[in-house]
């Protein structure tokens, strides 16, 4: 029988592979260097969840989560040998949080029930959490960069609705796209190149808009249609049941 880990046991594996007859690679990471490798262990977990809604297998979805394990005990032990913080620092914050946004589940006896109307909402104590915060400077400008553009539309379209009342309703938004590929005709693209990239911006926003006010994901609809293009041109012959 194989030899059974526990998270200490992976928690002691890197911090070895970070020692002084550790691994080159582990010891020559940063934060900054994990970020790519971040961004595709992510991917590959996203992937893996496809597989296994395609397949039924759930082996390949069970190892990326090992990798995305792996990278935050990684820069869990790079904070901690920084003096920044450790892994049960990580665990303590994630597992605080989720009571304090989850009054409703984790209320205890005696304290203030909803029936008082004193549970704050989701939102209302995500943005208690988020004041003085130094690395927020608007609600906008919130949203990460790194997120995918059409990820990042949406919620930042969202937010701006929410906000400041930005969005518009299904139809304004269909004929805002309709007039946008309209426009696409009348454009001479070897000379126009700026006005293309304008044109076809005024529809990707409309369609984020759309996404936003219909709660759907931009990002997996363009996903599908992709591996339904890579279907087309190479069919799988004999694909996994």
């Amino acid at each position: 029988m194989c030899q059974r880990y526990t998270l200490e046991d992976l928690m002691e594996i890197v911090e070895t592979l970070r020692g002084e007859n550790g691994c080159l690679w582990d010891k020559e990471q940063t934060h900054r260097s994990l970020k790519p490798y971040m961004m595709e262990e992510a991917a590959e977990l996203v992937s893996s969840i496809r597989i296994f809604d395609t397949t039924g297998n759930a082996e390949n979805m069970r190892e990326e989560l090992g990798d995305v394990l792996f990278h935050v005990v990684l820069h869990s032990q790079i904070a901690k040998e920084e003096g920044l913080f450790t892994f049960e620092d990580v665990v303590q914050e994630i597992s605080e949080k989720m009571v304090r946004r989850h009054p409703r589940v984790f209320i205890k006896e005696g304290q203030a029930g909803e029936a008082d109307g004193e549970i704050p909402s989701w939102d209302e104590i995500k943005r208690k959490e988020k004041e003085g915060k130094e690395w927020i400077i608007s609600p906008l400008r919130e949203e990460p960069g790194e997120l995918p553009a059409l990820v990042r539309a949406v919620k930042v379209m969202r937010k701006a609705d929410k906000l400041y009342g930005a969005g518009r309703d299904y139809q304004t938004n269909v004929e805002r796209i309709q007039e946008a590929a309209a426009a696409l005709a009348d454009i001479r693209p070897e000379e126009e190149a700026a006005r293309l990239e304008e044109v076809m911006g005024d529809i990707l926003t409309g369609l984020a808009d759309l996404a936003r006010q219909r709660r759907i994901s931009l990002e997996q609809i363009l996903t599908d249609r992709t591996e339904s293009l890579i279907e087309h041109y190479e069919p799988m012959e004999n694909p996994e049941k």
